[in-house]
Order: structure tokens, then C-alpha cells, then sequence
């Protein structure tokens, strides 16, 4: 065994020494001169040297175009192996060109981005490819950015109220042809309720110099972006100075109650009023509704919901049910809602209570801009109102149409 091993080893060992490294130069020779031809697709392409008032539509602010391409491409077989679009990218002069041109891209436009990538040397060949470039003017404008109402959960405890402002600009540059689709398409902005705490509330809630029902979440500036692909790579912040107050509302209290007795009429509606009038249908009183120096008025604690203390306070001696008359041919349950009485100085009222106040949140907004947020959160109380029962239930009445009269019951009393 020991003289085989010498034998295969040791004996002439210069000239097998000589021949394994031979073998290795000639192969290594080989593997550098073999060439293979792959196709990479989603390559980058980057423009270079436009016009300072000229742009294309679809470019970024670093110069790559949100077009990409497919270039079939020859060279060692090595360094194509492991060739991805992520080791290249192609980049064309727009020096000198007109609005609209053809670029032929070839081996020359190729640059490496990785750092043991030699184009020069490890490849050598592009297939042509050409691509129609169009240059436009590049244009600045303000896009509406529309305030949606949020997605998601209030925090446990808190119930939403509103977001304001509703309609705020963006300021972007880019080719005018996007700009102008833009601007006539707009944009959202939609919150996530869900991103809210409720310690961030609680944390807002406590700072108050007097603690009220109401508490305005400030929107962060990293919330205050859009998402614009086809000009930018990045999110681009809104700028409008509005912006600063965009805030979420909340409310703490859910039921308020609504001291004193509400009134209750009837309307009838003109077309039936041949047969359905005040002289043929009277209001009937019960348990539930009573009459009180000749106005009939609900004699049954009732809560609202959806609002705030001070509204309900200023609103409360303000509020009448109407019941509306329609003949038992056309319904056999008559429908009613709860009105406002001369809802345009209730809101007068609201906004100068809040505004002379020293607690009120909105101070560092310019006046105007406060008073419209104001007068918006008031009569989005108004559409969110509604009369609950003592049980936390919403209320429901039965109301029917008798041989002369109209009788009213809350549902399940």
C-alpha cells in the first residue's frame, strides 16, 4: 500500500505538479472565454441632462423613469450567472433631443451598480432595444386633497366625531400632462382609527385646564403624506398651511340626557290634508305624551347621542318631535324625526360660546379658519343627533293613525 501511495505521489511528482496546474490554467482559461446570452428584465432607466422646464411623465425626482425594460445581453459566462436587474441600470441623455425621441440603447448606456461588475469586461454584447422617450413641460400645482372620513375603531371609551378640515392642497411638480389628470381627479386622505390610543387621548384629555367631553386628536406630520408613485419615489407631504390644525374629534360621554320635556306635533303633508287636517286628526295623549299649559310635550326621559354636553345644552329648549300624517293607505306605520327650531342661531350660539372661551383647543388657527371649523363640527352634531331611551336603546315610536287620531307609543313600552 505504502509503494502504491509513493508511486501515485511521489514518484515524478514535478511533472504531475506541473500538469494539475496546467489543467486548472486551461479550464479557468475556457471558463473566461465562454460566453452566454441571457435576458434580464426589469432593468431601471434613468434620464440624464434635460432641460431645466422640461421633465417625462412618469420620471422621479432622482431621474428614473417608472418604465422599465428588457435587454437580452452577452457575455461571460460567469458574470452572467449571477447577472440581475438590480446589478444594472440604463441610462440616456436627453441633451439637445427633441420633445419627442427615439433612444437606441446598447451596450453603451449600460451602467454597472454593483461594484465587481466590470461592464466593460464581462460583457459584450446588448442587443438594441429601442424606446420612445416624450418630453413635457414640467408644470407645479395645487391638488385637492379630500379628508374621507376614517376607517376603523375608536379607542374603547371614546366614540368619533369628525375630522376637520375636509379640503386641504398638496403642492407637486412633474410633467403637465399627469399634473392636469391629477388635479381634476384629486386625492384622498383616509386615517385609520385604529392608530389611535387611548392612553394618547387620555394623555390629550388630562392636559386640559378643564376637562370636557371633547377631545381633538392633532394629526401628526407623518400622517400628513400622499402617495404619488408617478412623480415621486417618496411620500409627498401636504403643505397646505391648513394642515396644521387637521385634527380627529372624539367625545367621551355617549348618553346625555336631555333635562325638561320635548314638544311632539304633527304635520300634515298639503295632498292629504282633504281628509288628514288638524280638524280631522288630533294628537292623543297618553302615558307618553302629555299636554302642559296646551302644548303636548313627550313625558318620558329621553338622552341623546352622537354629540357633545355643550351642544346638547344649548340645543335641548330647542328640539320638537314632528309626527307626519300620511293615511293608512299609504303606510300603515307613520314615520317622524326629531327638528331643530331655528337651527342658524343655535349654531351662532355654539360657535360664540366656544370661541369666547379661554379651554378652546382651536386658538393658534387664525380666526376665520376656527369659526368654519366650529360652525362644521356643530352641524355634523346635528346630522349625528339622536333621542335614546334610558335603557341605552335607540329610540323607536309606534305611532298609528285611529279614527280620529294619532297615537304615539315608544316600541316595547
Amino acid at each position: 500500500m505504502k509503494t502504491l501511495i509513493m508511486r501515485l505521489f511521489i514518484d515524478n511528482w514535478q511533472r504531475k505538479l506541473f500538469s494539475v496546474i496546467l489543467a486548472m490554467i486551461i479550464w479557468i482559461a475556457i471558463s473566461l472565454s465562454m460566453t452566454v446570452t441571457k435576458i434580464i428584465s426589469n432593468i431601471p432607466v434613468r434620464a440624464i441632462n434635460l432641460e431645466k422646464e422640461k421633465t417625462i411623465e412618469g420620471m422621479q425626482v432622482n431621474g428614473i423613469l417608472n418604465k422599465r425594460i428588457i435587454l437580452t445581453i452577452t457575455g461571460n459566462k460567469t458574470a452572467m450567472d449571477e447577472l440581475t436587474s438590480k446589478d444594472l441600470e440604463v441610462v440616456i441623455d436627453a441633451q439637445g433631443k427633441n420633445d419627442q425621441w427615439i433612444a437606441s440603447i446598447s451596450k453603451k448606456n449600460l451602467i454597472s451598480l454593483h461594484p465587481d461588475l466590470d461592464i466593460s469586461k464581462m460583457i459584450s454584447r446588448v442587443a438594441p432595444y429601442d424606446m420612445i422617450i416624450k418630453q413635457s413641460k414640467l408644470v407645479t400645482e395645487k391638488i385637492p386633497v379630500r379628508v374621507t372620513q376614517p376607517i376603523g375603531e375608536a379607542p374603547k371609551g371614546y366614540k368619533f366625531l369628525d375630522v376637520w378640515p375636509y379640503l386641504l392642497y398638496v403642492t407637486v411638480t412633474g410633467p403637465e400632462e399627469a399634473v392636469k389628470r391629477l388635479k381634476s381627479r384629486g386625492l384622498t386622505l383616509t386615517f385609520n382609527l385604529s392608530d389611535i390610543s387611548k392612553d394618547e387621548l387620555e394623555r390629550i384629555q388630562s392636559s386640559k385646564k378643564q376637562p370636557t367631553d371633547e377631545v381633538s386628536f392633532f394629526v401628526p406630520s407623518s400622517w400628513k403624506k400622499v402617495n404619488l408613485p408617478m412623480l415621486s419615489d417618496a411620500s409627498i407631504e401636504i403643505d397646505d398651511p391648513q394642515s396644521k390644525g387637521l385634527r380627529i374629534d372624539f367625545s367621551r360621554q355617549d348618553l346625555i340626557p336631555l333635562d325638561g320635556s320635548i314638544p311632539i306635533t304633527v304635520f300634515f303633508p298639503p295632498k292629504f290634508s282633504s281628509t288628514l287636517n288638524p280638524e280631522t286628526y288630533t294628537l292623543a295623549t297618553n302615558d307618553f305624551i302629555v299636554k302642559k299649559n296646551g302644548v303636548k310635550m313627550i313625558n318620558f326621559p329621553l338622552y341623546a347621542s352622537g354629540v357633545s354636553q355643550l351642544f346638547a345644552e344649548i340645543v335641548k329648549d330647542m328640539i320638537q318631535v314632528v309626527v307626519i300624517a300620511y293615511p293608512k293607505s299609504e303606510r300603515d306605520t307613520l314615520l317622524w324625526n326629531a327638528q331643530f327650531i331655528y337651527p342658524h342661531e343655535l349654531e351662532d350660539r355654539y360657535v360664540a360660546r366656544i370661541m369666547s372661551d379661554a379651554n378652546d383647543e382651536n386658538e393658534d388657527v387664525q380666526p376665520h379658519l376656527r369659526e368654519e371649523y366650529l360652525r362644521n363640527r356643530f352641524r355634523s352634531y346635528m346630522n349625528r343627533f339622536r333621542l335614546y331611551t334610558p335603557q341605552n336603546k335607540k329610540l323607536v315610536l309606534q305611532i298609528e293613525l285611529q279614527a280620529n287620531t294619532i297615537t304615539v307609543t315608544p316600541q316595547n313600552h
